[in-house]
């Protein structure tokens, strides 16, 4: 298998990650959304992760979009501001080949270039092994299982939290007021 290029994510991949995203709704338990969104809505998802200034990457293989990942806010009250979620989402043909795990990587540098403390994973369903042994091949440590928060196709589902420290985490206090 070729290499990856892992790049910062454009506009022009929102096609491609709207498709990705649209399969993980209608057949996984990693994201509790019931109805895809279509494209418009991916747009304006993708354009307040830009506004914010938070990274956004892509994986591109053999010049095709096969997975992406980015950090957002994890909770919109300002004293959370040093801490962000995580989101990795790939094509179900390239799962289980390091590429969640080569954009996780690049996601945490990116995220400590830009000042951010901590970092949340809110990992849906607790039989998603895959993306519970990336994240803590990664650092990131179990906080806890919220049992059976989510009800979709038909079951209740779990949702694992892990967190990692990003940078100096709470070693010291940010000397600026933002992230």
């Amino acid at each position: 298998m070729s290499v990856p290029e892992i790049r910062p994510s454009a506009e022009a991949d929102l096609p491609a990650i709207t498709g990705i995203y649209e399969h993980a709704v209608r057949y996984g338990t990693a994201t509790f959304e019931l109805i895809p969104p279509d494209l418009a809505e991916m747009t304006r998802r993708f354009n307040a992760l830009m506004q914010g200034a938070y990274p956004y990457f892509v994986a591109e293989l053999n010049g095709r979009v096969v997975g992406y990942a980015y950090a957002g806010p994890y909770r919109p009250r300002p004293a959370y501001r040093f801490t962000v979620e995580n989101s990795i989402y790939l094509d179900p043909a390239i799962q289980r080949r390091g590429i969640g795990l080569r954009l996780l990587q690049r996601l945490i540098l990116e995220c400590e270039v830009r000042g951010f403390r901590q970092m949340i994973a809110v990992i849906g369903d607790s039989a998603n092994t895959g993306s519970i042994a990336v994240h803590a091949k990664t650092g990131f440590k179990l906080i806890g299982t919220h049992p059976n928060v989510g009800l979709k196709f038909g079951r209740w589902l779990d949702t694992v939290m892990m967190q990692r420290s990003l940078g100096e985490g709470s070693a010291t206090v940010p000397t600026t007021d933002s992230g």
